[in-house]
C-alpha cells in the first residue's frame, strides 16, 4: 500500500522516497512493524481475553504440571496474524500475485481456527469444530490455491520440484503439482497445530523459518543469485521477503508474552494459520522439500502421533507415553523449559541445514 504512495511521492516530490522501493529497507519496517504492533496491542488483548474469561482448558490426562495453565488467555493468535497481515499491507507490492495468495491463505486458514476456538473456549464444546469439517474447508482452501496457481502459472520452473543436493533433478511436477500442493499446506498447517502444546514451542520454530524462507525468496527473486545457487529465478518470490520477515517480527512480539511461563496461548486460530502460511511460502518459492528438513520439529510431532495411533490400533500398545513427543519427554521427568529450549535448538540446527541445501546441490 505504502509502496504505490512512496513511487508517487518520489515522481512528484522528492526522488528522496525511492528508498522504499528497496526490497532490503522494506523487510526491516515490515518487522519492526509487526514487532511494535504485537508489543503495544498484546497486553490489551490478553486483558481482554481475561476480562471475556476465554482460557485455555486443559486435559486431565496429560501432564500435571500443565493443570495450573487451565484459565490461560488462549486465540492470542489474533495478534500474529493480525501483525502480519497489517505489515505486509503497508510494506509489500499488493498487486503482486504471490503476496495475494499469501495473504489470503493467512485469513482463510485463521477463520478455520478463529471457529474451532471459539466452539471450544466460548460455546465450550470440546471438540471444537469437528474435525472433519475443519480438514474439508483446509482441503477447499489448499485445492483452490494449488489449483489458482497451477494455471496461472507463467513459466514452467513454478512448478518444477527442487531436489536438495542434486543441480540437474527437477522433475517437471504437471498435475501432480496440485497434489503436492495439497499436502503441503495442510500437512504443515496441522504440523504447527500438533507441535504447540508448551509455552513458546511452536513460535519459535516458525520465527526460524520465516527467517530462513525470507533469505531463500530474496535469493529465488533475485536473477543473479538464482544463477549462482543453480535454483529457479521467479521474480515475484522477492516480495514473499515482506510476507516472511512480517511473521518474524509478529512471531518475536508473540514471543514476548508466549515465552514460559506463558501470559498468552496462540491457539488454533494462530498455528492452523502460521502452518498454512509457511506451507504456501515453501510451495512458492519451490522450497518443499527444504521445508521438511527445516521443520523436521513439526515432522517429528507428527510422526509421533502418527505412530502412537498406529500402534495403539495395531498392536494395543502405546510407543510414547504420550504424544505428541513433547508430552512424552515432559512424562519422562523434562522440566518444561527444558524440552522447549531442546526443541528449539534442533530446530536451529535444521534450518541451518537446510539453507545449506542452497549451496550443496
Amino acid at each position: 500500500m505504502l509502496v504505490w504512495l512512496a513511487q508517487w511521492l518520489t515522481e512528484n516530490v522528492d526522488p528522496g522516497f525511492n528508498v522504499f522501493s528497496y526490497l532490503t529497507f522494506r523487510s526491516i519496517l515490515s518487522i519492526l512493524t509487526a514487532l511494535f504492533l504485537s508489543l503495544y496491542l498484546g497486553p490489551k488483548l490478553i486483558r481482554y481475553l481475561q476480562q471475556m474469561q476465554i482460557g485455555q482448558t486443559v486435559r486431565d490426562d496429560g501432564p500435571e504440571s500443565h493443570l495450573s495453565k487451565s484459565g490461560t488467555p488462549t486465540m492470542g493468535g489474533l495478534l500474529i496474524l493480525g501483525a502480519i497481515s497489517v505489515a505486509t499491507l503497508l510494506w509489500a507490492d499488493l498487486s503482486n500475485k504471490y503476496v495475494l495468495i499469501t495473504l489470503f491463505v493467512v485469513a482463510a486458514f485463521g477463520v478455520i481456527g478463529f471457529i474451532d476456538d471459539y466452539r471450544k473456549v466460548i460455546r465450550k464444546d470440546s471438540k471444537g469444530l469437528i474435525a472433519k469439517w475443519k480438514y474439508f474447508w483446509q482441503s477447499v482452501t489448499a485445492i483452490l490455491v494449488a489449483c489458482v496457481l497451477f494455471f496461472t502459472r507463467e513459466q514452467a520452473a513454478e512448478t518444477q520440484l527442487l531436489i536438495p543436493f542434486f543441480k540437474e533433478v527437477v522433475p517437471q511436477l504437471g498435475l501432480f503439482y496440485l497434489v503436492t500442493t495439497y499436502f503441503v499446506i495442510v500437512g504443515t498447517s496441522n504440523a504447527v497445530n500438533l507441535t504447540d502444546g508448551l509455552d513458546g514451542l511452536a513460535i519459535v520454530p516458525t520465527i526460524m523459518l520465516a527467517a530462513a524462507f525470507a533469505i531463500i525468496a530474496y535469493v529465488t527473486g533475485n536473477v543473479n543469485f538464482s544463477a549462482y545457487l543453480n535454483i529457479p529465478f521467479l521474480p515475484q518470490a522477492s516480495e514473499l521477503v515482506i510476507v516472511c520477515t512480517a511473521i518474524f517480527g509478529a512471531g518475536l512480539g508473540f514471543l514476548w508474552f508466549n515465552t514460559y511461563p506463558a501470559q498468552v496461548f496462540m491457539g488454533d486460530v494462530g498455528s492452523l494459520a502460521l502452518g498454512a502460511t509457511l506451507g504456501v511460502i515453501a510451495v512458492l518459492v519451490r522450497q518443499e522439500i527444504v521445508l521438511v528438513i527445516m521443520g523436521g520439529v513439526f515432522v517429528i510431532e507428527t510422526l509421533s502421533v502418527i505412530l502412537q495411533v498406529g500402534s495403539y490400533k495395531l498392536r494395543g500398545e502405546r510407543i510414547f507415553r504420550m504424544a505428541p513427543i513433547h508430552h512424552h519427554y515432559e512424562l519422562k521427568g523434562w522440566p518444561e523449559p527444558r524440552v522447549i529450549v531442546r526443541f528449539w535448538i534442533i530446530s536451529l540446527v535444521l534450518v541451518l541445514v537446510g539453507l545449506a541445501t542452497l549451496k550443496l546441490r
